[in-house]
């Protein structure tokens, strides 16, 4: 593997990170921010220093050869660490047990790097070694035992973990369960990597060469590991994702019609950019449905069910013949609107039980009137002088 291998994951983790870090500042207090933001960043950072141009980089800023390793592979404990942390957080909320739990775990990692570290000090590696330093230094005092807690840790977690994860995903369904199943995959590979590891220093201390292992087949398996793990922990958030497109995608739907009656009473069209989406689709709306009541002595239910038929005897499907309908009758009480001599007008009781019917429909449904609305405005403008679309 060469250093885009492993520079191009760590950017993408890294932007992953960046993206998390304005909910980080605004919810430090709240755990699962910060086991999200730990987990990127770590993941991000293991890919960038494991990288042979970083470890040159590094080892040379240090002034000792092999530096990088223990650092390496202490981001990979506490990446590790933050993956069950994550996890007990998932399963079991942030509760005082669940909390205390977390304090033995982030405890045994800290014990682990500490141990990582006082092995490197006490061990003697002074040939750099960039990508077969566990099989080159297998059989070296310290180093050695370095190089057997990293990897008993990697492989303890990597066995861990997706046996807890497979059970849970048996009782679970939807985003979470496609979360955690990418996550048993990612620590299969992430525990192939450790495997392949240990089973090349041990063949060093057989006195065979099973080299390949560590340096061919070992690197590849950690990568593809670290990015389904993180993409497992990242999945059950897709719901918020497919939930902030749905409400961007009415907003949008909306536009048609918001704008035009907003034209049609004299009134800005425009929304404050820098309010949330959610509150801007709810202004958008609250106008919409202003506005129409104002239409509502123009509205004529005999448009809207006669063209509800014909759509439904054209084949369109119900809610979109009903959109359809729906968007007909508002355009021709807008036109009857703009013709009217006066607006003063009696509410006649076919438009208001129209104007409920249309009401009634709720967010979504105004949002498919609206886009409906749209379509029919451009077919309009199309059409040739003269001549009005059906």
């Amino acid at each position: 593997m060469n250093g885009s291998d492993y520079y191009i994951p760590a950017a993408a983790l890294g932007i992953a990170f960046l993206s998390k870090l304005p909910g980080l500042i605004r919810q430090w207090s709240n755990p699962m921010a910060r086991s999200v933001a730990g987990l990127l960043l770590m993941a991000s950072a293991g890919f960038a220093f494991a990288a042979p141009p970083t470890i040159t980089v590094v080892n040379r800023w240090v002034g000792l050869p092999n530096v990088s390793a223990p650092l390496v592979y202490a981001i990979l404990s506490v990446f590790n660490t933050c993956c069950i942390v994550l996890l007990a957080y998932w399963r079991e909320g942030f509760g005082t047990e669940v909390q205390r739990r977390v304090r033995q775990w982030f405890a045994v990692c800290g014990t682990v790097v500490a141990l990582i570290s006082l092995c490197f000090v006490l061990g003697d590696a002074p040939v750099e070694r960039l990508r077969d330093l566990d099989t080159h230094y297998a059989s070296t005092l310290w180093i050695r035992e370095m190089i057997v807690i990293y990897l008993s840790w990697h492989i303890v977690v990597g066995t861990v973990v997706p046996v807890m994860c497979w059970r849970w995903s048996r009782v679970v369904g939807g985003w979470l369960r496609a979360g955690l199943l990418t996550l048993v995959a990612g620590f299969v590979f992430s525990t192939g990597f450790g495997l392949a590891k240990a089973a090349a220093v041990v063949a060093r201390w057989a006195g065979g060469d099973w080299d390949f292992l560590s340096t061919d087949v070992a690197p590849p398996l950690a990568s593809v590991g670290a990015v389904l793990t993180t993409s497992g922990f990242l999945l059950p958030q897709g719901r918020r994702l497919a939930e902030a497109w749905e409400t961007w995608q009415t907003y949008r739907w909306m536009g048609p019609l918001w704008r035009r009656l907003r034209t049609l009473m004299g009134l800005p069209a425009s929304a404050g950019w820098w309010t949330s989406l959610g509150s801007r689709l709810f202004d958008r709306e609250t106008d919409i449905y202003d506005d129409l009541l104002a239409l509502a002595p123009f509205c004529d239910l005999e448009i809207m069910t006669a063209h509800h038929y014909r759509a439904l005897d054209d084949g369109v499907c119900p809610k979109e013949a009903w959109a359809t309908a729906a968007a007909m009758m508002i355009a021709a009480a807008i036109e009857s609107k703009e013709s009217a001599a006066e607006s003063g007008v009696e509410y006649p009781e076919q438009g208001t039980a129209a104007l409920s019917a249309v009401l009634g429909t709720g967010t979504r449904g105004i949002a498919r009137i609206s886009r409906q609305y749209g379509a029919l405005h451009r077919r309009t403008a199309a059409a040739p002088s003269g001549r009005r679309s059906p």
